[in-house]
């Protein structure tokens, strides 16, 4: 029903996931991640907890195959889950279950992990694979939005898109980036146009915002009047 990119940017150390799928709101559980410490899609028949205990155990120091293997074995129905796991170091794994709808798989490589089920083929894993390692420079959120665009390009999800969703955390826990298109016809045009508008009046606020360590961040003059 889904596929997915979870990736870590070396230069920045911003984490993030990107996904699509032929239902609505795919971003409301697939994407689970917490900063300088990964990020993580789950997907096929979604068990949210494997997200959220994930990230507990990458927290604990767990790297992103421990951390995986210890949420895949404590499910019991790990045969019809998909997982994807980048974790602070850019470690990665995945897991397709056996039993996940066809075609169904995952590719691995440098602070990266595509995967997907129910798509046309491998196709889509391999081409957001190529565009997502095409543009090391660009902005990590360019570039998943990128690996998804090309994903379904190839084809994606064999019902088609419904929703798709880029989310990149930075040094905070709440996200630098956060797009949504929970329910429409084009859901990847709608995100490149969410894109641009978040890149000249959204993510500039956001940056400006309090952080841990700099509780009064920066205001902006007109906030301030």
């Amino acid at each position: 029903m889904t596929f997915s990119i979870v990736a870590r940017c070396p230069r920045t150390k911003q984490v993030g996931i990107a996904a699509v799928t032929a239902v609505p709101a795919v971003g409301k559980l697939l994407t689970w991640a917490y900063p300088r410490t990964g990020a993580i899609a789950t997907q096929a028949w979604i068990n949210p907890y494997l997200g959220h205990d994930g990230i507990t155990k990458l927290r604990e120091g767990l790297d992103a195959k421990q951390a995986l293997d210890a949420v895949v074995l404590q499910d019991p129905d790990r045969d019809i889950r998909q997982v994807g796991i980048v974790d602070g170091q850019g470690n990665v794994a995945g897991w397709t279950g056996s039993k996940t709808s066809k075609w169904a798989g995952h590719i691995t490589g440098p602070g990266y992990c595509v995967q997907g089920n129910l798509l046309v083929g491998h196709e889509p894993l391999h081409a957001m694979r190529d565009a997502f390692e095409a543009d090391d420079g660009a902005p990590l959120a360019e570039r998943l939005l990128t690996a998804i665009e090309a994903g379904e390009a190839t084809g994606g999800d064999r019902r088609g898109a419904n929703s798709a969703t880029v989310y990149v955390i930075d040094t905070e826990v709440y996200p630098l980036w956060d797009l949504r298109v929970d329910d429409h016809k084009h859901p990847l045009k709608e995100v490149r146009r969410l894109y641009h508008v978040f890149e000249e009046l959204v993510v500039p606020h956001i940056v400006r915002l309090p952080k841990r360590d700099d509780p009064h961040g920066q205001p902006e003059p007109q906030a301030l009047a």
